[in-house]
C-alpha cells in the first residue's frame, strides 16, 4: 500500500491561535445597562458563557443609544458604529 493512503487525514491545528467570546452589535443594543459595559456585565446579561476568553465586539446589528462599550478587541465595523451613536471605545489591554 502506498504511503499517500497509510497516513492520516486530519487538519491542520494551529496551536497559537487566539480564540475570543464574540458578541454582536444587535446584542447590545438589546441589553438595558446603560452607561458602560463591562466585561462582567455581558457575563451577567449571559451574552459570554466563558469568562477566561477574552471579548471581541463585531459589527452585526445596529446600534441607537449612545454606549461605552470596553473589551478586547473591536472590529472595524464596530467601532464605527458605535462612535456613530454618539459612544465611545475602550479597548483592555493585555491580550
Amino acid at each position: 500500500m502506498s504511503l499517500i493512503r497509510r497516513v492520516p487525514k486530519h487538519g491542520f491545528t494551529n496551536i497559537f491561535r487566539k480564540e475570543y467570546s464574540i458578541v454582536n452589535l444587535s446584542s447590545l443594543a438589546e441589553m438595558t445597562v446603560s452607561g458602560t459595559i463591562t466585561p462582567q456585565a455581558l457575563v451577567d446579561a449571559g451574552l459570554v458563557k466563558r469568562k477566561t476568553l477574552p471579548i471581541k465586539i463585531l459589527g452585526n446589528g445596529d446600534l441607537s443609544k449612545a454606549i461605552v462599550v470596553q473589551a478586547h478587541k473591536f472590529s472595524k465595523s464596530a467601532e464605527t458604529k458605535i462612535q456613530a451613536a454618539g459612544g465611545r471605545v475602550e479597548v483592555i489591554p493585555g491580550v
